[in-house]
């Protein structure tokens, strides 16, 4: 067993694009269920219309890839809209539902024949890359060091979805410090008494919604740059590992899901890598593919013991997580 390798392949994931991605999408989430109550199980889809909309823009139409980031966007609000005028009236288990259901559907659309010309269906979309690495302002070489070794193209990515993640943040802490964000917080704790101020609830969840799903779209598109889209990817469990990675973080924070994201991932790759070792020298009785399977296990007890024992998350305050109870 090689557990130097093994380490180096874990804190290779602090900037993964995978870990980027999800923190952008958790950040979403958060928006959405730390601030405004809202319980969407959908944000694989909004995910999958913002990377579907970036590569859709570059390959069917010739458009820029900056283009493609914003159309991916505009998919995202217009979804919110659609999917938040029938939904937001609804109690907090039934809009579980139906965002999960919205999501497969947005999923199985991808994947139908029926619009095969534009996303090739279940076999996906890829070769978009020339813009965006065309945009490249690193020179060819590698840079970095140990784990942290990059080409001049990922490291392009790295650095644009830090700057993504950053701006989302940023967004985040200002939009939750003003009146908006106050509104935002009273409608979670108790919608009725806001109401009764005057303050139109609805509007303000869905322009919750809209926000939080713009983030999701942008992950979605930080997903997708450095390899294809695939909608098998974009299924429920892509949602569960971002829910799992918001109560990690802590859900009524702002650094909370980048950090519950880089945790996630780093322990993720960590136990795919150190199981199947443990699994290959006789130390489990299991196989090398059981073993990497296992993994999935051991993140859904940890999600359970989290939501027992400490569901404000890592730097979440209990006072709040009131609405959860």
């Amino acid at each position: 067993m090689d557990f130097g390798q093994i380490i180096n392949l874990s804190l290779g994931y602090i900037f993964s694009p995978v870990t980027l991605a999800y923190a952008l999408a958790a950040v979403g989430l958060a928006v959405h269920f730390g601030y405004a109550g809202l319980l969407n199980f959908g944000m694989a889809g909004f995910m999958a219309i913002g990377a579907y909309g970036y590569a859709i823009s570059i390959l069917s139409f010739g458009l820029p890839w900056w283009v493609g980031i914003l159309i991916g966007c505009v998919g995202a609000m217009i979804f919110a809209v659609i999917l938040g005028i029938p939904t937001l009236r609804l109690r907090a288990d039934y809009l579980a539902i139906v965002t999960i259901a919205a999501a497969e559907i947005v999923r199985l659309l991808f994947t139908t024949q029926v619009f095969d010309e534009y996303t090739n269906s279940a076999d996906g979309l890829g070769g978009y890359h020339a813009g965006f690495r065309g945009a490249n302002p690193f020179p060819p070489g590698t840079y970095g060091f140990g784990p942290f070794t990059y080409s001049a193209d990922q490291l392009w990515v790295r650095v644009f979805g830090l700057v993504l993640l950053a701006i989302a943040v940023y967004l985040v802490w200002a939009l939750m410090r003003s009146p908006w964000g106050r509104v935002l917080k009273g409608i979670r704790e108790d919608e009725d008494a806001v109401r009764s101020l005057g303050k139109n609830v609805f509007a303000y969840k869905m322009q919750a919604l809209m926000i939080g799903g713009v983030f999701g779209a942008l992950g979605g598109v930080v997903f997708a740059l450095p390899s294809a889209v695939v909608p098998a990817v974009y299924q429920t469990s892509l949602t569960f590992f971002i829910w799992t990675i918001l109560l990690l973080g802590g859900a009524a924070t702002v650094f909370g899901p980048v950090v519950g994201a880089v945790i996630f991932w780093v322990l993720m790759a960590f136990l795919d890598a150190f199981l199947p070792a443990l699994a290959a020298v006789g130390v489990l009785p299991i196989t090398s593919i059981q073993a990497a399977t296992l993994r999935f296990i051991l993140v859904g007890v940890a999600l359970m013991l989290i939501v027992i024992f400490r569901p404000q998350g890592i730097f979440g305050n209990k006072r709040e997580l009131t609405f959860v109870k």
